[in-house]
């Protein structure tokens, strides 16, 4: 089973995210932030295991749009989730191609969410 790297700032919000994420997901990971998200793809052994990244559009540093552009430079195959607040738009992320979803999110959706980015990659790499 895939890595789920869940980038997040607010330690309640993550810890909820990524336990709603683990009743389904058996290798959730969670850092603070993009500059420790990326130090993390660039480990070899994470990388290859890394199937989807999770994060927050309001992001310490870099910020969510650069933070995904820069993902997809670095790993153009792993699908991003990013999580914005309504009225916040998704056009920041159109040159990434990752897939913006206003908050609030559900447990229900966030699960479908992610099972549904994870099956559409899987058919892509297939």
């Amino acid at each position: 089973m895939a890595i789920i790297l869940l980038v997040d700032n607010d330690p309640l919000q993550a810890y909820f995210r990524k336990s709603n994420l683990e009743a389904r997901f058996p290798d959730v990971q969670r850092v603070a932030d993009a500059a420790e998200a990326l130090c993390l793809v660039e480990q070899p052994q994470f990388a290859a295991k890394l199937g989807l990244v999770i994060s927050d559009h309001h992001l310490p540093g870099i910020g969510g749009p650069m933070f995904a552009a820069e993902l997809r430079i670095r790993m153009p195959w792993v699908p991003v989730l990013v999580l914005g607040a309504a009225g916040e738009t998704e056009e920041d992320y159109a040159e990434s191609g990752a897939c913006f979803h206003s908050s609030p999110v559900t447990t229900k959706e966030l699960l479908s969410l992610a099972e549904k980015i994870i099956a559409e990659c899987k058919r892509k790499t297939a």
